[in-house]
């Protein structure tokens, strides 16, 4: 793995290559900042100067509190914002093609098509009056101009891909009729349904349980595996990503904080709210009755960028020039990392300390 830097792009911005993937990247995503507005209300910035890359067969997480930009990122890569009251900036370059600011009509036709994405929610992002089987054939007849028959067919055999029992049957069902892990896997096909360039799976296993939540995340590896579909996976849970993803970008406030490959990662995260999510998953080798690490505060504990480091209010590494100067997003050790006092300690063992 290189660190490059886009042209044209600040020093603190840096960008990652991973070994073994194409050299121009699928999608780059370059300063891009989401602010919504409300009138008589301060503005928010949901998403501030974020920028990565993701190349064709590559797979890409992006961890996070809930809060932390994650969906709005998502989001506005697929031109899903609402029109009003929301300010996007920066670039969002797929393939060589502007999404930002891209007409509707242009951007209605990359969708489902070479952009796809999988909501977190299936029982809201389903529509409840219309089968399942429907839902899956106008994404086969708007992009891939099949008749009735044959898009009904192909529904079949989507629904079959993704291990939805008797699909013969339940291309004939409503979203009611089906379980959360069916509806999530209804999900999945109308989002493969067109074979996509890119796949963004938003939180896919939320309110699953555990074994469910294992069967969908295999379900996307086998699916997305050995084709050249990027996916961007997007969540709060680090073990999600942690038998999935090439590269992991940890968000907090809004800015990615530390990027780094999956392994070297997991073997020494760097940043303090990096360890701080490692250090609050429970683990099965420790004694019963330890306690669990959760980090201190709430999301809603920040300070803005503009003044400092975000995190400073949580974190245990905080130094007096967190809360007055603003980190930038540098490489450090092989990897990108928003920090003056990173960890020196794995968190998981043992206290960690800073440089």
């Amino acid at each position: 793995m290189t660190v490059e830097y886009v042209p044209g792009q600040p020093q603190s911005q840096p960008q990652t290559t991973i070994a073994g993937h194409g050299d121009r990247p699928l999608l780059t995503v370059t300063d891009l900042s989401v602010t919504f507005t409300r009138r008589g209300r301060a503005p928010v910035h949901a998403v501030d100067d974020v920028s990565f890359q993701i190349r064709a067969g590559e797979h890409v997480g992006l961890v996070g509190e809930s809060g932390s930009g994650k969906s709005v990122t998502s989001l506005a890569i697929m031109g899903l914002l609402p029109r009003g009251g929301v300010e996007v900036a920066g670039s969002v370059d797929f393939d060589g093609q502007e999404l930002i600011g891209l007409d509707t009509a242009t951007m209605r036709n990359l969708r489902g098509q070479e952009l796809a994405m999988v909501f977190q929610d299936p029982m809201t992002s389903l529509n409840p009056v219309i089968t399942v089987g429907r839902q899956i054939t106008e994404v086969l007849k708007r992009h891939r101009d099949l008749d009735k028959a044959d898009a009904r067919t192909e529904a079949v055999d989507l629904l079959t891909k993704v291990g939805i029992p008797d699909p013969a049957r339940r291309v004939g069902d409503y979203p009611h009729q089906l379980s959360g892990g069916m509806r999530q896997r209804v999900l999945i096909a109308i989002a493969l349904a067109c074979q996509p360039r890119l796949l963004i799976a938003d939180e896919p296993t939320t309110a699953l349980d555990v074994t469910i939540q294992a069967q969908i995340l295999e379900l996307l590896r086998e699916l997305v595996s050995g084709s050249q579909t990027a996916l961007l996976m997007i969540t709060h849970d680090l073990g999600v990503v942690a038998g999935l993803c090439d590269r992991v970008h940890v968000m907090y406030s809004g800015r990615i904080v530390e990027s780094a490959e999956r392994r070297q990662l997991f073997a020494r995260p760097r940043h303090p709210y990096t360890g701080g999510l490692m250090a609050s998953i429970p683990r099965l080798d420790q004694p019963r009755g330890v306690p669990l690490t959760p980090i201190p505060g709430s999301p809603t504990d920040t300070l803005p960028w503009s003044q400092g480091c975000a995190f400073a209010p949580r974190c245990p590494n905080s130094e007096v020039d967190c809360r007055m100067h603003t980190p930038a997003l540098e490489p450090a050790d092989n990897r990108a990392l928003r920090c003056f006092h990173p960890l020196t300690t794995d968190p998981r063992s043992v206290g960690a300390t800073h440089a």
